[in-house]
């Protein structure tokens, strides 16, 4: 069983949820290329979701380039970085959102410059 959490509550949709948690094991190396993901039926009976959810969030997988199906054999992790990228891509985007919040609470460049460099430092960061 694939380490998935979803959020019933949460407004996103589930299938929303288990694209972004599929693409992220993939980004983190949990799934390596080549290998199979659970079948459509038995994913949904693992995360108690109806199949169809399974369904559209396998096809929207396939339309990112992070997985690929076979027609009869299922469904795969693709080859190459496409889900490293695009986790890398939608987490640019949150720092874009925090910055821009941050700017319009009257932050100043230079505080978050600070902060940058402190967060870096007390994480372990390469941020010199």
């Amino acid at each position: 069983m694939l380490p998935l959490e979803l959020d019933y509550r949460s407004r996103v949709p589930i299938s929303e949820q288990l694209v972004a948690g599929i693409v992220r094991l993939v980004a983190c190396d949990v799934l390596s290329p080549g290998e199979q993901l659970p079948s459509v039926r038995s994913m949904a009976q693992q995360l108690g979701i109806n199949p169809n959810t399974v369904q559209k969030a396998y096809r929207a997988l396939e339309q990112l380039g992070t997985i690929y199906s076979l027609p009869g054999k299922g469904s795969f992790v693709s080859e190459g970085d496409e889900a490293r990228e695009l986790q890398k891509r939608q987490a640019l985007e949150s720092v874009d959102d925090a910055l821009r919040a941050a700017l319009d609470a009257g932050v100043t460049a230079a505080e978050l410059d600070d902060h940058c460099r402190h967060w870096m430092q007390k994480t372990g960061g390469l941020l010199v």
